[in-house]
C-alpha cells in the first residue's frame, strides 16, 4: 500500500426523488483515529455507516464527515382555508358597503395570512430507505476522494522522507570516519594531562596506557553507530512495506535521537561532535515530516 498522509478533503453530491444532498469528508493529523459525524435529521442510521466506512479506510487522523440535505417543497399538499377567507370578507364587508373599499380580488385574498396552508411533505418508509441507500453511495464516494487526497499527500512526502533517511545514512558513515581517531585523541589528551599534573610519577607510561584504554572503551561509539545503521535499514523497510507506517516511523525517530544524543555525549573530537549535531538536526526534520504520515 502506498504511503498515505493524514490531511485531505473529499466531496460528493447526490439526489433521489425530492431529496438532494452533499457529503464532505475532511481530515487532519491525529495521533489516533477520531471520527466526527454530522448528518441529516431522520437518517440517523448513516452515523454508523459513516464511522464503519471511515474505519475501513483510515488508521490515523481526525476525520470529520458532514452530510447536508433538503427535500424540495413540490411534494407538499397545498390547501385553501375557506373559513379564513370568510372571516376576512365578513370583516371587510362594512367598508365595501360604505364605499370606503372595493370588493377584494381572489389574488388579494390568497395573499392574506393564513389563507394558503402548505402541509409538510412526508415520505413512506420505502422512499426513505431508498434515499438513505443513495446517501450511502455518496458518503462512500466522498471518503474515497478523501483517501485519494491523503495518498497524494503521502506520494509527495515519500521522496522527502527518503532523502532525509539517506542524509542520516551519510552522516552515520561520516561519523564512522571521524570516530576512527577517537581512541588516539583520548590517549594523547590523557597523556598530556598526566604529564602536566604528575611528570615524575614512577610507571607513568604504563599507567597512561591502562587509563587511556579504559577511557577509550567508555568513549567507544561503535555500538551507537551500528544501531543507527540498523535504524536506517528499518526506516527504509517501513517506507517500502505494507500498511500504515506513521506510528512505527514516529517511534523509530525516538530511537534515532537516543543514539545520536549518546554519540554526541561520548564524542571527544570536534569533528565527531559536529557530525553528531548535524545528525540530530536531520533526525528532528525527519520527525516533523513523519507527523504527517498515517
Amino acid at each position: 500500500m502506498p504511503l498515505s498522509g493524514m490531511t485531505g478533503f473529499g466531496r460528493s453530491e447526490g439526489a433521489h426523488g425530492d431529496w438532494s444532498w452533499s457529503v464532505e469528508a475532511r481530515s487532519v493529523n491525529g495521533r489516533n483515529l477520531e471520527i466526527r459525524y454530522r448528518g441529516v435529521p431522520g437518517f440517523d442510521a448513516l452515523d454508523r455507516v459513516a464511522r464503519e466506512a471511515a474505519q475501513a479506510r483510515f488508521q490515523r487522523g481526525n476525520v470529520t464527515i458532514g452530510v447536508t440535505g433538503k427535500r424540495s417543497d413540490s411534494g407538499g399538499k397545498v390547501t385553501i382555508n375557506l373559513d379564513q377567507i370568510e372571516r376576512y370578507l365578513a370583516a371587510g364587508a362594512p367598508l365595501v358597503a360604505d364605499g370606503r373599499a372595493t370588493t377584494p380580488s381572489l389574488d388579494g385574498l390568497l395573499a392574506l395570512r393564513g389563507v394558503i396552508e402548505a402541509g409538510e411533505a412526508t415520505d413512506d418508509p420505502e422512499t426513505l430507505a431508498a434515499v438513505e441507500a443513495a446517501m450511502t453511495v455518496s458518503l462512500n464516494a466522498a471518503l474515497d476522494a478523501l483517501l485519494a487526497n491523503r495518498r497524494e499527500e503521502g506520494a509527495s512526502l515519500a521522496p522527502v522522507l527518503a532523502g532525509q533517511i539517506d542524509r542520516v545514512a551519510a552522516l552515520v558513515s561520516q561519523a564512522e570516519t571521524e570516530a576512527a581517531g577517537q581512541s588516539t585523541a583520548i590517549k594523547e589528551r590523557f597523556e598530556r594531562r598526566m604529564k602536566e599534573l604528575a611528570p615524575d610519577t614512577p610507571g607513568l607510561a604504563d599507567r597512561i596506557v591502562v587509563e587511556a584504554a579504559a577511557l577509550a572503551v567508555k568513549a567507544d561509539v561503535r555500538e551507537e553507530l551500528d544501531r543507527l545503521a540498523g535504524h536506517v535499514d528499518a526506516a527504509r523497510s517501513l517506507m517500502a512495506g505494507e500498511g500504515p507506517a506513521g506510528r512505527r516511523l514516529d517511534f523509530l525517530t525516538q530511537e534515532f535521537m537516543r543514539e545520536a544524543n549518546t554519540l554526541c555525549s561520548k564524542s571527544a573530537l570536534p569533528g565527531l561532535t559536529t557530525v553528531g549535531l548535524d545528525l540530530k538536526a536531520t533526525i528532528e526534520q525527519f520527525r516533523e515530516q513523519v507527523q504527517n504520515v498515517e
